[in-house]
């Protein structure tokens, strides 16, 4: 059964029925005109420098062009979303940028979107990278989709010129969608103790042990990287040690709390 209560292995049924709750229609991007209202969508939500755009338009053709994935959310004739891949070893396709109107549902329709897609090429895997800090994508990456990170990422971007990324490092947590299950999911973890908890906008490393610890992450970061950037700091190399440390050790990330927590199995 799917998270919609409804039998679906193919995926299209979940896809189109995404997409039509959030009242946009999904379709392949192949037109120069197309690929420029993408980019002036993602300028709109990243407010990049010239220099370091998600994606230029020319490899945005070329990925279309070659059989990767770039797809556009239509309501009417605006667009609202759009998702960029290409393909990478090991069936699978990486993912290396989705953007959409927030609040909207546009985004899950992407992915489901992009997983029917991935699994009519006989595709098993979907992997794409997120700040580990941004608490409403791990939410939807780990508890809505179900993907599960699988490695750390320091510093993974260099430094970024955009309005929700300057000014902090890029740490990216490595996430793997595989689709040969439906979508959705993840543990709880009762009992378990948080080894990354908060007091008030800070970090504080506990010494919290079990099979099962928690990894807290701030209410709202890039509020934070502003008001308090020191503090935003503070969390970054917090996590960067704690989480980043059990992954590199074996750990597994299994699932995210309704409170903000990673719940992480110890290897």
């Amino acid at each position: 059964m799917t998270s919609e209560g409804v039998t679906d292995l193919t995926g299209e049924d979940l896809a189109a029925g995404a997409a039509a709750r959030s009242g946009v229609a999904i379709r392949e991007l192949h037109a120069m005109a197309e690929f420029r209202q993408a980019l002036r969508l993602f300028d709109d939500i990243w407010h990049p420098d010239p220099g370091n755009v998600p994606v230029p338009l020319e490899l945005m053709i070329a990925f279309a062009h070659a059989g990767g994935y770039v797809a556009g959310a239509y309501e009417d004739d605006v667009l609202v979303g759009a998702s960029v891949g290409f393909l990478a070893a090991g069936r699978a396709l990486h993912s290396h940028v989705t953007g959409a109107l927030v609040g909207r549902g546009v985004g899950y329709a992407l992915k489901l979107h992009q997983r029917a897609w991935c699994l009519r090429r006989g595709l098993d895997r979907i992997t794409w990278t997120f700040d580990p800090l941004v608490r409403r994508n791990a939410r939807f990456n780990l508890a809505k989709l179900g993907a599960r990170p699988e490695a750390y990422l320091e510093s993974f971007y260099g430094a970024m010129a955009d309005a929700i990324n300057e000014g902090d490092d890029s740490d990216r947590l490595l996430a793997v969608w595989h689709l040969t299950g439906p979508p959705g999911g993840g543990r709880a973890a009762p009992g378990a103790a948080r080894l990354l908890d908060a007091v008030g906008e800070r970090p504080v490393v506990t010494d919290a042990d079990g099979p099962v610890v928690l990894v807290a992450t701030p209410d709202d970061v890039e509020t934070l990287r502003r008001a308090d950037p020191g503090a935003a700091r503070e969390w970054r190399l917090a996590t960067r040690r704690v989480l980043g440390g059990l992954l590199a050790g074996g750990a597994r990330v299994t699932g995210f709390t309704d409170d903000g927590d990673y719940v992480v199995e110890r290897g």
